[in-house]
């Protein structure tokens, strides 16, 4: 039997509003392992940009460490940000929330002119060029799109039907494709999957078929 396949998945945070989307992480955590590969889960170890409180919407004035709260999905087993490598990794995944719109990317505040975690655009740019598949789940295609954009590469990707959201990505030089929560758009040539999940709803079934079916096509890349 052959070695198992490792998958880095990069959180956000904890928590929709400002972090990673709990049920899109654990969906994907979940699809995954029942694929039967290795999930090692990765964060940047630094603040997050802002702190919301998730019954009020409301922000609040404390500080919070993106590694601390994304150990709450991870159950503890996850490590820097930092100290990925696609050299270790077989594909990336990267689930969907606020955070990767704020923290892991400026993407909500810059539009079009969003900049990348540095440690981010570091292994999408190996996955790119090593071939190795990533998964862009909910807002994370447009970050993904951001991330390519110094490299010249010009991904496939959806994030549902939001017109705003879709007219950015294509200002970032990828094309986008209208997609339903339960669907995904395939990349062949850059080997990027993408699907809508909270993007579009409407709940945690049909955001899982997307996610299982994201998940699915990797793992046939990856067999």
């Amino acid at each position: 039997m052959g070695t198992q396949r490792q998958v880095g998945v990069v959180l956000a945070g904890c928590g929709f509003r400002d972090g990673a989307e709990v049920q899109e992480a654990v969906l994907t955590l979940y699809f995954l392992e029942r694929q039967g590969l290795v999930a090692r889960c990765f964060a940047p170890d630094r603040s997050q940009t802002r702190v919301i409180n998730h019954l009020t919407g409301q922000a609040m004035q404390e500080e919070r460490n993106v590694l601390v709260e994304a150990a709450r999905i991870a159950r503890g087993q996850i490590a820097p940000l930092a100290s990925a490598t696609m050299r270790a990794l077989d594909a990336l995944v990267l689930p969907g929330g606020y955070g990767v719109a704020q923290t892991l990317s400026d993407l909500a505040d810059s539009g079009a002119q969003a900049t990348v975690d540095g440690d981010l655009a570091r292994l999408v740019g190996e996955a790119v060029e090593a071939r190795k598949p990533i998964v862009a789940i909910c807002i994370s295609p447009a970050v993904v799109a951001a991330a390519l954009r110094p490299m010249d590469r010009h991904a496939r990707l959806t994030i549902g039907d939001d017109a705003a959201t879709a007219a950015v990505i294509r200002r970032l030089g990828a094309t986008h494709e209208t997609c339903a929560v339960e669907q995904i758009v395939v990349d062949q040539t850059l080997r990027i999957i993408s699907t809508p999940a909270y993007m579009l709803g409407p709940g945690p079934r049909a955001v899982g078929a997307g996610i299982e079916a994201a998940i699915d096509q990797l793992a046939r890349w990856l067999a």
